[in-house]
């Protein structure tokens, strides 16, 4: 494809294609150029430099969220919306996990996400600090839920690079995790209840359960 006959809206959509199968490490010029039938060069027409690609993909996805109306009355049942579908999104793209830890991401996407969130307590009646507050603890709690996800793409891909048997590969750590574990009292009563391979699993509804107990923690003043 001529560098002329391409548009940023086609090599950032690429992008996030290439990304989403190959992570942050999979991403480089001349393997976007292939996905779009273009050489390199004329990737370079439309954006800097990697970091630059990086930036515009991270903000084209932060667009997939749908942003539900505020509600002063259910502003709980308005965050956990808000916190569900960042955790979709991270978890439908987790190289954005991985992008945020390494690269300095704003845009317009993100802002709108960032601004709509803090309206969610602020129409509930907190005053900004404490908005800015509560907003930073739901994303930092999302993002910490998605990080395993993010890992555990990144570590599948590197292994099958090296011709590792990633299944394999698992299913033996885990086994050895799992005695390790048994040297430990708490850790040994779980394993007595849970098969070795689920050894360090998140127990089923943990993520539900924490944003409970942390939107239940946030209470905007009163009188």
């Amino acid at each position: 494809m001529p560098r002329d006959t391409l548009t940023p809206e086609q090599i950032v959509r690429t992008a996030v294609e290439l990304l989403d199968d190959e992570g942050l490490e999979g991403l480089n010029m001349r393997s976007l150029g292939k996905r779009l039938g273009a050489a390199a060069t004329a990737v370079y027409w439309h954006v800097k430099n990697k970091d630059d690609l990086v930036l515009l993909a991270a903000d084209h996805i932060w667009r997939e969220i749908d942003l539900p109306p505020l509600d002063a009355a259910d502003w709980r049942g308005t965050a956990t919306a808000m916190a569900d579908r960042l955790h979709t999104m991270l978890t439908r793209h987790p190289w954005l996990v991985q992008a945020i830890c390494s690269h300095l991401l704003y845009g317009t996407g993100k802002a709108r996400y960032d601004d709509h969130l803090l309206g969610v307590f602020e129409t509930a009646g907190f005053p900004p600090e404490e908005a800015d507050r509560a907003a930073g603890a739901l994303v930092t709690y999302v993002l910490g839920n998605a990080l395993g996800a993010s890992a555990m793409a990144s570590l599948t891909r590197r292994l099958r690079r090296e011709g590792d048997d990633d299944e394999e590969l698992f299913a033996e750590t885990l086994a050895r995790a799992a005695g390790t574990a048994a040297g430990f009292p708490r850790l040994r009563a779980r394993l007595d209840t849970t098969a070795a391979t689920r050894y360090a699993a998140a127990p089923d509804g943990s993520y539900a359960a924490g944003l409970r107990a942390l939107l239940d923690g946030l209470r905007p003043p009163t009188g």
